[in-house]
């Protein structure tokens, strides 16, 4: 029955999960952490980050991670299929429509109009992730309940990106080191 719940859970995420990964995010936390509590919000930060630091997409990765967690192998046989399975239905048809219709003004507009649904998805999992980081109690969100170390690190690995231009797998790791040092210098 494990395997079912997890598949299903993983189909609806796959189904509606326009606009890749980042979009994807608050589709994944509102099954696994919300709905059947299958990770704290803790744990789906972590899944993130991992997913972040593994190669593939993030829900591929996360339907994976979620399934090894609840039901080993098989459960994350069971999560990867049902997530994979409505893009590979959905991408082979509308590539066949595509193909006979990409000129078509209407087909334009349609994929026009999702952009703005998508970027409303992605500020959305941003803003989650970024609550969880910041403050412990994310129903309080008050400055004495700001972890500032966070907040510093946060905005370092901004400044390195936007103005440094570094790569952001240097940056990701730059920012892991920096907590484990402020963890061993101060407790934190």
């Amino acid at each position: 029955m494990i395997y079912l719940k997890l598949f299903i859970s993983f189909l609806q995420i796959g189904m509606f999960s326009f606009g890749g990964g980042y979009a994807a995010m608050p589709l994944i936390q509102g099954q696994v952490v919300n709905g059947h509590q299958w990770l704290t919000m803790a744990e789906f930060t972590d899944l993130i980050t991992i997913s972040q630091m593994t190669p593939g997409p993030i829900a591929v990765n996360s339907a994976t991670f979620v399934g090894t967690k609840i039901a080993g192998v098989p459960g994350a046989l069971a999560a990867t299929f049902g997530c994979i399975l409505p893009s590979c239905v959905i991408v082979t048809l509308i590539a066949k429509l595509y193909l006979k219709y990409r000129n078509m003004s209407l087909l334009q507009g349609v994929l026009a109009s999702l952009r703005p649904a998508v970027v409303a998805l992605i500020g959305s999992a941003g803003i989650a992730i970024l609550t969880n980081a910041f403050w412990e109690n994310s129903a309080q969100i008050t400055a004495w309940g700001t972890n500032w170390i966070m907040v510093g690190i946060f905005v370092i690995c901004v400044v390195l990106l936007q103005k440094g231009k570094m790569n952001p797998i240097l940056v990701m790791v730059l920012a892991g080191v920096m907590k484990v040092l402020t963890a061993l210098l101060i407790g934190a």
